[in-house]
């Protein structure tokens, strides 16, 4: 995730193993501390809502703000010993230009100088899936996580998964690297959890 030479990133493995924190800490490193992008894109299926996302009320990023509390629970979890997290979250947030928006509007962007965290991307299609990535222009990094196990849409399985479809597709593409994280370093539940439900 730190290479740059590897445009696109694909985490996967059991609910609980660091895929989303690990992602969040290295695209605040490479946005805050090194300047490499300008802004972090979170995006994700938001699959309670099928297509649309128009019933809550505000702006894209609030209507969001939902379906990416995983993001906002790492950041807590990233400064929970901070004087004042509640300070140090809205600092990082402006500072990093951290950004939430919808699947369901990024086809005809082009994404520019981003790091792009698509997260829970097994409940994407092949299309869908292809649609974000085609959107990174120069100079973004995609990072896409996701776990089989936890598929919620009753029209995709493990073999379907846009998930595993990049995993294929991009397997021989030197600009990409496949990570698998093992185990669970959530709780003891998760872990138990993961392996016996």
């Amino acid at each position: 995730m730190l290479d740059p030479n590897i445009d696109l990133v694909i985490l996967t493995g059991p609910a609980g193993c660091g895929k989303t924190i690990l992602a969040m800490a290295a695209a605040l490193e490479q946005v805050i501390e090194k300047g490499m992008y300008d802004k972090i894109i979170v995006t994700r299926n938001t699959p309670e809502i099928a297509e649309s996302i128009g019933f809550l009320p505000g702006t894209e990023e609030e209507k969001m703000l939902p379906w990416l509390a995983a993001v906002t629970d790492t950041m807590e979890a990233l400064h929970k010993h901070d004087v004042c997290t509640d300070g140090s979250m809205k600092y990082i947030f402006d500072k990093a230009n951290i950004q939430f928006k919808s699947i369901n509007f990024m086809r005809g962007r082009s994404i520019q100088n981003a790091f792009v965290l698509l997260d829970e991307c097994q409940n994407l299609t092949a299309s869908q899936i292809k649609t974000i990535i085609t959107r990174c222009g120069e100079g973004t990094k995609l990072v896409c996580s996701g776990n089989l196990s936890q598929i919620d849409s009753n029209y995709l399985s493990p073999v379907t998964s846009g998930l595993t479809y990049i995993v294929e597709r991009f397997k021989h593409f030197d600009g990409s690297a496949n990570i698998y994280l093992n185990g669970v370093v959530r709780s003891r539940l998760a872990e138990f959890a993961e392996e016996n439900l």
